[in-house]
């Protein structure tokens, strides 16, 4: 087997690494090499112009500015470097927690940043630099502070690409608080065009701080630094430029290094992605018993607005699953099934409008409790495993690190206990421990949904919410996962509520069924009684409409006639009237209601169809 041959450096890189090399050793050796030099005065050599003695002449005291230039490198650069860090800090900061906080701080936010933009960043600067009045200690703060709307609108319009992903949405569920999410989440996400902003801005920074000593309104004499070097061989220029050019050069010079630097470091990190370390959760206490209550859902409703009008895509679910038991959630894509999970989870988005009589979870309440209580009884008691595991984990984090954050964050875990127990879940799903190392982006379609699985095992959640977990997957690993999750119910009180619109893969897992249709729950039944014994026509449609192997292939297969309502005009009565071949004058003006036709068997429908011959006769 051929190993992987590291590519080799540009020579931009090596052009940037040596420019950079020399700025940190002038920095360093300049004042000890020149120092002396630069604050002796020589009445005798005063204004001289370049010679072998003063290559870059002298100033007015006589003093050699070759020897002042090199000098003025370490607290110009120390000056440009703490501007770009204060405001870089404060600008991310303030931009990145705009994908973390709630819709109405993320306008405040949002209008802030605006609002801090309307002005131009070296105007502030100038401004608040008179304002803290001459010095290096004014000019550093009235440039951070000037600097600190651009960072933001940067990191506010990376952040919002990071908002709304699944990984974001996981970490809600574990619980993590503000700071880690920005910390852990949204920060090395963005980490490579913050990194390049970053760099260069030193560059600005450095060009604007001795643009203000230029001014007189940076460093003060006896300090100096390379603007005030300019500003006092300007008078020069014409009869001896070298002197008025030498430290304008070096302002050149350090600022095109930053350029180049931060173009290599983009690079970089396109190519190798953040190295991050994090933290996660807890183990949660007090599991439920086999057969006791896990979760319970009365009268749910989820009202989203729309440019249209007020839409209702969940209407009135009411759902109960026990410990250890597989409740399977089918419907046709737009029926409500996935929305129904986010609402349980708590996941909706922040417009959405969600009300429902009774949701209770491990016994707990919590429409009683406050938004923090929540999020952490969620945290502790509820793993959500999305539909695509390559956008649920986080891209820059390695495997290990997401799968020990849950346990180091709500119990304290040491790193040690967190790794033994990651492994341990790993072994769980049948995978090696030595995967913990790797990034998502290097296991396959069917690790990635096994390490989603391992991550919520971490919380030993009472209930898994698994929305279509085997969509993107092929049958063999399909048949893998949900052998896993049958495993994990049988070896566990845990609860699993797995939505797909696959029926054949429903009828395996499941022990019972809720077929949704339009954002309601039309027919709920044991899975044993799927294939031959729905009442409800949509129901009996699904299931006719499964191709079986010993199905005629010169025949079309069946379908379901006609299309699904449109959410903004809902029918009157049964929302499947419109389609049903069985409807009758009722049918368009009343809405049916769950009622019980066999113990453990309900149907909402007015007219449920009769049982076929061979159920009936069996």
């Amino acid at each position: 087997m051929r190993l992987p041959v590291k590519p080799p450096r540009s020579p931009m890189t090596w052009i940037a690494l040596a420019m950079l090399a020399s700025l940190l050793l002038l920095a360093v050796a300049g004042p000890l090499v020149g120092g002396a030099a630069a604050d002796r005065p020589d009445l005798s050599a005063v204004l001289q112009g370049p010679s072998a003695a003063h290559p870059f002449g002298t100033d007015n005291l006589g003093r050699d500015l070759l020897a002042r230039v090199l000098t003025a490198a370490r607290l110009s650069l120390l000056l440009a470097f703490a501007a770009t860090l204060l405001s870089a800090t404060a600008g991310i900061l303030l931009g990145a927690s705009t994908a973390v906080v709630g819709g109405r701080a993320r306008r405040w936010l949002g209008a802030l940043i605006n609002l801090l933009l309307a002005f131009p960043a070296l105007l502030v600067a100038v401004f608040l630099a008179v304002v803290f009045g001459a010095g290096a200690t004014g000019a550093l703060f009235a440039l951070a502070v000037a600097g600190i709307p651009g960072f933001a609108r940067l990191s506010q319009t990376l952040a919002a690409g990071v908002a709304n992903t699944d990984y974001l949405a996981a970490a809600r569920v574990l619980g993590l608080r503000r700071h880690r999410l920005i910390r852990r989440h949204v920060l090395p996400n963005i980490a490579e065009p913050l990194l390049l902003s970053t760099t260069m801005a030193a560059g600005t920074a450095l060009v604007a701080l001795s643009g203000l000593s230029f001014l007189g309104l940076g460093v003060q004499p006896p300090a100096y630094d390379w603007g005030q070097l300019l500003n006092q061989g300007l008078d020069r220029i014409y009869a001896q430029p070298v002197p008025a050019l030498a430290p304008g050069l070096a302002v050149l010079y350090a600022a095109l290094t930053f350029q180049l630097l931060g173009e290599v470091l983009a690079g970089g990190v396109a190519r190798r992605g953040p190295a991050l370390r994090a933290r996660r959760e807890a183990p949660a206490e007090g599991r439920p018993a086999t057969g006791d209550q896990v979760l319970q859902i009365e009268d749910l409703t989820v009202e989203l607005p729309t440019p249209d009008g007020v839409i209702r895509p969940v209407r009135g679910v009411s759902l109960t699953l026990r410990g250890g038991e597989i409740v399977g959630l089918v419907g046709e894509s737009g029926s409500g099934k996935s929305l129904t999970a986010l609402a349980i989870a708590d996941l909706l988005p922040e417009q959405a409008r969600v009300t429902r009589r009774t949701h209770r979870l491990l016994g707990a309440d919590l429409t009683t409790m406050t938004a923090k209580e929540r999020h952490h009884h969620l945290a502790t008691a509820l793993a959500m495993i999305f539909q695509s595991p390559a956008s649920a984990l986080n891209p820059s984090l390695r495997v290990g690190t997401q799968l020990t954050e849950a346990v180091r964050a709500h119990r304290g875990a040491s790193r040690a206990e967190a790794a033994e127990q990651a492994a341990g879940a790993l072994r769980r799903v049948a995978l090696s421990p030595t995967l913990l190392r790797s990034r998502p982006h290097q296991l396959s379609g069917g690790q990635r949904q096994r390490v989603m699985i391992a991550s919520g095992l971490m919380v030993r959640p009472g209930l898994i919410i698994a929305d279509e977990p085997t969509t993107a997957l092929d049958v063999t690993v399909q048949r893998q996962i949900t052998d896993l999750l049958s495993g994990i119910r049988q070896d566990s009180p845990t609860a699993v509520l797995f939505i797909s619109h696959d029926l054949a893969l429903v009828a395996g897992l499941c022990e019972r069924v809720l077929v949704m249709y339009a954002g309601t729950v039309v027919e709920s039944l044991p899975t044993d009684r799927l294939a031959t014994a729905t009442r409800h026509p949509y129901a009996r449609a699904l299931v006719e409409s499964v191709p079986a192997l010993t199905a005629d292939r010169d025949r079309p297969l069946r379908t379901v006639e006609g299309s699904p309502p449109d959410p903004l005009t809902p029918p009157a009565g049964c929302p499947f009237q419109p389609r049903c071949a069985h409807r009758r004058d009722r049918c368009a003006t009343d809405t049916p209601s769950l009622t019980e036709l066999d113990p453990g068997h309900r149907v909402a429908c007015w007219h449920p169809l009769p049982l076929p011959v061979q159920a009936a006769t069996s």
